[in-house]
């Protein structure tokens, strides 16, 4: 996917309560702010690419989001839920709203590819056996490899392995789902496959939030771009107002280093 893709028409936006909504966040290890007081909010059907340098705390962004990594200041509600007032099975049941695909794919390799992706509904959602695979097999139709429903994760490539994981976090039925640059362990041939995925699954309407060095994907699919660096939000915009005029000087040395092969 190249940097040449024109942007397609943006999804209008949403008045109605964010699906997760961070309030002066922050994240410390020891005495280094990955996260400085960032706030935004995500809305049904927004699709929203996170990009910066490497250390700009994107991936701490999203963790944060799911509470993979807990927040040490700050606020973070998910569907008008505040994940700090919540405990046990509540906070469970919140965060379950939220899938998450990895940058490694950490399917589980002593089981098929039909067992990775019934297991989370037949033992969080208590789905029954049948209801759990017939969920799994429409979703790997979804992502295009069906056929390999009862091989293991060892038998599959990179990019048939990470369609897998998108898979398997659409069979939880997630309000929103969650991309940690889910394609910087891949071969370029591999990396296409699995944006294409992405973009299809934009297009239904998912929720998307999506850390990645992808621009030409950004341009494509994203409604709002934000640019990181440093811990901090610098600067929030629509795809075609940053990629031709972006509002801060670090945001245009980003792309001019990250557009100019």
């Amino acid at each position: 996917m190249n940097e040449s893709i024109s942007t397609q028409a943006r999804a209008p936006e949403s008045t109605a309560t964010p699906l997760i909504e961070m309030r002066d966040v922050t994240k410390l290890y020891g005495q280094f702010r990955a996260l400085d007081g960032v706030s935004l909010s995500v809305k049904t059907g927004q699709r929203m690419v996170v990009c910066g340098p490497s250390g700009s705390g994107k991936s701490t962004l999203i963790r944060c989001m799911n509470q993979l990594e807990q927040h040490d200041a700050g606020e973070i509600r998910i569907d008008g839920k505040a994940l700090s007032r919540l405990s046990g099975s509540e906070l469970r049941k919140v965060r379950a709203e939220v899938g998450m695909v990895f940058q490694q794919f950490n399917l589980f390799p002593h089981l098929t590819v039909l067992e990775n992706l019934t297991l989370g509904p037949m033992r969080t959602r208590k789905l029954p056996e049948a209801a759990a695979t017939e969920l799994a097999k429409e979703y790997l139709e979804r992502v295009h490899i069906p056929e390999q429903a009862d091989k293991y994760p060892r038998q599959l490539s990179g990019g048939q392995q990470q369609r897998v994981a998108i898979a398997r976090s659409l069979c939880m039925e997630p309000k929103i789902l969650l991309f940690d640059e889910p394609t910087s362990a891949l071969d370029p041939e591999m990396i296409v496959e699995v944006l294409d995925v992405m973009v299809e699954l934009a297009e239904t309407g998912m929720t998307m939030v999506v850390v990645t060095h992808e621009m030409g994907f950004a341009n494509q699919v994203a409604d709002t771009i934000v640019f990181m660096d440093g811990g901090k939000i610098i600067e929030s915009n629509d795809p075609e107002t940053f990629f031709s005029n972006p509002s801060s000087e670090r945001g245009k040395l980003f792309l001019k280093k990250i557009l100019r092969h």
